[in-house]
């Protein structure tokens, strides 16, 4: 299962209450389809602000985005959690939801070895006949899927790929090490043109839902040959890339994109705690920026 080359980590719109909006969540999955030429989308993930959402609420995202996108992206649920059994449960539900893929992030808080991350993997892939796509984010989690580890899971016949937010010497030890089809997707914006410089796949993105075309338009430049001008894009596009992380200090995600989608004229309402909106040193900072 090849899921393209831009990948949106897709926000969870909220109306006033705080609830789910469906209507503005129906827009954005077009906005992001037909204006962002977003490949696929990655619906409850951290960027849709998973640790927040009930089981319900992600199960009726799942069977809403695969509904009303109709077949025109592919949409993968974030099923991962650092429960084993909760996630093999949640998996099987996403599965009879329709959607086309699953992503799993490493286990967080308790902190597995190697081997239990391993194992933890193993077992919800094989509850499962949907392609599975690993999540490293050691900065988020605690932990690190190591090379090694990462290279035993692609040996795993659904085990397809990875988002990696680890460092470029640790993804292109990957890409040396995989199996022909194992795609390695980066996890940082930033990273996008020096991930594809030494063989990776693609972008899981944030920033996409702002400048997704832009990005898709860096990515074929880059793959066509015309460096310079993939070069020129990602030079142009780094702040943006760093800015919605940072702005200017640490913020944490989806708060500055969600601010940024308003600021674009696409409202997606605001977060839930324990996250909370943009300070006004913030807000000035990102209306500067986009």
């Amino acid at each position: 299962m090849d899921f393209g080359r831009l990948v949106t980590a897709m926000v969870t719109p909220f109306d006033a209450d705080g609830q789910i909006d469906w209507d503005t969540t129906g827009r954005l999955i077009d906005y992001l389809i037909n204006e962002q030429q977003s490949d696929s989308l990655v619906v409850a993930g951290t960027t849709g602000e998973s640790p927040t959402l009930s089981d319900e609420e992600k199960l009726e995202l799942f069977r809403f985005t695969v509904k009303h996108v109709g077949g025109r992206c592919k949409v993968i649920a974030g099923t991962g959690s650092n429960n084993t059994a909760h996630s093999i449960h949640l998996t099987q539900a996403a599965e009879e939801a329709g959607v086309d893929g699953i992503l799993l992030v490493a286990p967080y808080y308790n902190r597995p070895s190697q081997e239990g991350m391993y194992q933890h993997f193993y077992a919800i892939a094989q509850s499962t006949k949907l392609p599975v796509v690993l999540y490293n984010v050691p900065g988020r989690t605690g932990v690190n899927i190591s090379v090694e580890t990462t290279l035993r899971l692609a040996e795993v016949d659904n085990i397809v790929g990875t988002k990696d937010c680890a460092p470029l010497d640790q993804l292109t030890q990957i890409i040396s090490g995989a199996p022909e089809g194992f795609l390695v997707y980066s996890g940082d914006d930033s990273a996008t043109l020096p991930l594809l410089a030494i063989g990776g796949h693609g972008i899981i993105s944030v920033a996409s839902h702002i400048i997704g075309k832009e990005m898709k338009l860096l990515i074929h430049s880059y793959l066509k040959g015309d460096v310079q001008q993939a070069a020129a894009l990602y030079r142009q596009y780094h702040p943006i890339f760093k800015g919605l992380f940072e702005c200017p200090h640490p913020v944490p995600n989806p708060v500055a994109v969600k601010y940024a989608l308003g600021l674009r004229g696409f409202p997606v309402g605001g977060v839930r705690l324990p996250l909370v909106g943009v300070t006004e040193a913030e807000a000035e900072f990102l209306r500067k920026l986009v």
